[in-house]
Protein backbone atom coordinates (compact mmCIF):
# COMPACT_ATOMS: atom_id res chain seq x y z
CA UNK A 1 0.00 0.00 0.00
CA UNK A 2 2.78 2.44 0.84
CA UNK A 3 4.62 1.55 -2.36
CA UNK A 4 1.54 2.44 -4.40
CA UNK A 5 1.53 5.92 -2.82
CA UNK A 6 5.21 6.35 -3.65
CA UNK A 7 4.58 5.49 -7.30
CA UNK A 8 1.57 7.82 -7.42
CA UNK A 9 3.68 10.64 -6.00
CA UNK A 10 6.57 9.93 -8.36
CA UNK A 11 4.19 9.85 -11.31
CA UNK A 12 2.72 13.21 -10.32
CA UNK A 13 6.14 14.77 -9.85
CA UNK A 14 7.38 13.49 -13.21
CA UNK A 15 4.25 14.84 -14.92
CA UNK A 16 4.88 18.31 -13.48
CA UNK A 17 8.60 18.17 -14.35
CA UNK A 18 7.83 17.05 -17.90
CA UNK A 19 5.27 19.80 -18.39
CA UNK A 20 7.64 22.44 -17.00
CA UNK A 21 10.36 21.20 -19.37
CA UNK A 22 7.96 21.38 -22.31
CA UNK A 23 6.91 24.93 -21.44
CA UNK A 24 10.57 25.91 -21.02
CA UNK A 25 11.42 24.56 -24.47
CA UNK A 26 8.49 26.45 -25.99
CA UNK A 27 9.58 29.70 -24.34
CA UNK A 28 13.17 29.21 -25.48
CA UNK A 29 12.08 28.38 -29.03
CA UNK A 30 9.69 31.26 -29.54
CA UNK A 31 11.66 33.96 -27.71
CA UNK A 32 12.20 36.95 -30.00
CA UNK A 33 15.96 36.92 -29.45
CA UNK A 34 16.31 33.43 -30.93
CA UNK A 35 14.81 34.27 -34.32
CA UNK A 36 18.10 35.30 -35.94
CA UNK A 37 19.84 32.15 -34.69
CA UNK A 38 17.12 29.92 -36.14
CA UNK A 39 17.15 31.81 -39.45
CA UNK A 40 20.91 31.28 -39.70
CA UNK A 41 20.59 27.57 -38.85
CA UNK A 42 17.78 27.16 -41.41
CA UNK A 43 20.07 28.50 -44.14
CA UNK A 44 22.95 26.13 -43.37
CA UNK A 45 21.93 23.36 -45.83
CA UNK A 46 22.11 25.88 -48.67
CA UNK A 47 25.47 27.41 -47.71
CA UNK A 48 28.73 26.60 -49.47
CA UNK A 49 31.00 24.20 -47.60
CA UNK A 50 34.08 26.37 -48.18
CA UNK A 51 32.51 29.31 -46.38
CA UNK A 52 32.16 27.29 -43.17
CA UNK A 53 35.47 25.45 -43.41
CA UNK A 54 37.49 28.66 -43.45
CA UNK A 55 35.55 30.63 -40.96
Amino acid sequence: MAIERIFDSASSVMTVVSFATFVGILLWTFAARRGADFDKAAALPFADEEEYEHG
